[in-house]
């Protein structure tokens, strides 16, 4: 990983050399990560995502986004942790990021990004995630429909063995 991290071990604060390794194995694994937080009982809450990396729109800093169905348990457990953790992997190497998330969507909007931006947004995020579409239009109008959230994980720690 870096002098700061030897042998992939976690420590606060990403380097950039970090930031690029998640975003090549995003790429490489077309941007399929496990996303994980926790619930009350203090069990993990676990699913599969299509992430990539981005700056977040309000803070700038490199991050890991997504975007997810708006009324899902991911997004309860994100609104009520705060955090999150999410792992990518390409064959045995793998690398984790953890930290605070945002949350923008149409039920959780912030006061610091503009709510006509979310479309562009959404698109953004899905893009970094490896995705294509045919028809943006049509894009857009399933995102409004099941009132789709992006999701920015800070890289506060980021551990792997690559």
């Amino acid at each position: 990983m870096s002098p700061a991290n030897p042998g992939g071990t976690g420590y606060r604060g990403a380097m950039p050399a970090d930031l690029e390794l998640v975003r090549r194995l995003a790429v490489e694994e077309h941007g399929l990560a496990t996303i994980a937080t926790t619930r009350s009982d203090g069990t993990v809450h676990a699913s599969v995502v299509n992430a990539g990396v981005l700056d977040d729109p309000v803070t700038g800093r490199t991050s890991v986004g997504f975007v997810a169905v708006g009324g899902g348990r991911k997004l309860d457990l994100l609104r009520r942790n705060g955090h999150a953790t999410i792992v990518f992997r390409r064959g045995w190497n793998w690398v984790s990021v953890q930290g605070a998330v945002r949350l923008v969507g149409p039920d959780d909007p912030d006061p610091a990004f503009p709510a006509d931006g979310l479309r562009q947004l959404l698109r953004d995020v899905f893009i970094a995630a490896t995705g294509t579409h045919d028809d943006w239009e049509e894009y857009d109008r399933v995102m409004a429909a099941e009132r789709r959230v992006a999701v920015f994980i800070e890289a506060t720690r980021i551990t792997g063995n690559a």
